[in-house]
């Protein structure tokens, strides 16, 4: 049986719940787009790595769909964000007060996205303490799924891959993560909840 000592946790669909369809569906209508091109996706992409700043990537869609205000590109982009349940917040504190593991979070994720998250999340800051390393994409350049950003994280603290637990709802970050040798929990965000880590996942502890 291995032993983990730290587990590594993702941020949307894990703590907070997330609008992926409603937002896409949201992001299509406001733009009168079929599909998301190309194009956007890399704009995306670049501004989730914090390689473009967030006046950069609202200029960007101002300029390309120049009906829309920042504020309603703002919106738009924010529409993914939902609610952040309580007792998920609780589950951690408990972890943290155990100290039986090291406790990280490795988010992909943006200016925008964490600002609206700070003005709304009442206890973010509470939920920020509970970690002892605090990973978002856009302040370190790194993304998930990349195998780099995974190296990034055991490299910084010192972490064996077999003595670490990933817990992602995106299956291509958990693959990533598998090949180095790190356990996982892709978690279905639909039927499962992060506070059962320890029922679903017994085999592992």
């Amino acid at each position: 049986m291995s032993t983990i000592k730290t587990i590594i946790f993702d941020f949307g669909d894990v703590f907070i719940n997330l609008d992926k369809e409603g937002a896409m569906k949201n992001a299509l209508d406001i733009f009168e787009l079929d599909e998301l091109p190309e194009d956007l996706i890399a704009i995306n992409t670049l501004y989730e790595q914090g390689l473009i700043s967030s006046e950069e990537f609202i200029e960007f869609y101002t300029d390309n769909f120049q009906k829309l205000s920042k504020n309603n590109i703002i919106d738009a982009w924010n529409f993914i964000l939902k609610d952040f349940p309580k007792n998920r917040l609780e589950f951690l504190q408990n972890l943290k007060q155990e100290n039986k593991y090291k406790l990280i979070l490795l988010s992909n994720t943006n200016e925008i996205h964490i600002n609206w998250v700070k003005e709304k999340v009442s206890f973010y800051e509470e939920f920020k303490s509970c970690f002892d390393q605090f990973y978002l994409s856009h302040e370190i350049n790194l993304r998930k799924p990349n195998e780099d950003i995974y190296q990034f994280v055991l490299k910084q603290n010192n972490l064996k891959a077999e003595e670490c637990l990933f817990i992602d709802d995106t299956k291509d970050n958990t693959d990533t993560a598998s090949k180095l040798g790190i356990h996982i929990w892709n978690i279905d965000e639909t039927k499962e909840n992060v506070i059962d880590l320890f029922s679903i996942k017994e085999d592992l502890f």
